[in-house]
């Protein structure tokens, strides 16, 4: 195991690193974002009007965010497993759930005042890095498939 971990020590200190960066943007959230549901959603929620929010600012934060995570999932992605193939895969899933997140969250903002636990979930797709979370197991396994 010692061999192994002497073999990937480059990649485990780059993945360290990304890890890191991640806490990172989720300590500085409040400094970095345009984002008034931190504190909406820090409250009781349930039952409160969504706040006013300046729309531009919001989508701006929000991609800012959403495009830093994901720079920072696909490096990490590339670091583990060097195939510029699932790099690219990965690219147009960001991209495909940045079309599909962004336009159920304003649509929600918008049209279902009362959707506040859908938005709470949606937003959190968009602002936490859990797609690389779901695709590295993904990738891995489609790895091993292949070696067989």
């Amino acid at each position: 195991m010692l061999n192994k971990i002497r073999e990937h020590k480059f990649k485990i200190i780059i993945a360290i690193f990304i890890v890191i960066c991640f806490g990172a943007v989720r300590a500085f959230e409040k400094e970095l974002f345009y984002d008034p549901f931190l504190i909406y959603f820090d409250s009781d929620f349930k039952s409160l009007p969504f706040p006013e929010v300046d729309f531009f600012k919001l989508f701006g934060g929000l991609l800012f965010r959403y495009a830093l995570n994901g720079i920072l999932s696909v490096t990490l992605i590339y670091a583990l497993f060097k195939d510029t193939e699932i790099i690219r895969f990965t690219v147009f899933l960001y991209l495909f759930f940045l079309v599909i997140l962004f336009g159920m969250f304003f649509l929600i903002l918008k049209c279902y005042p009362d959707g506040s636990w859908l938005l709470f979930y949606v937003r959190r797709f968009i602002i936490q890095p859990v797609f690389v979370l779901l695709f590295i197991p993904a990738f891995y396994y489609q790895q091993q498939n292949q070696k067989k």
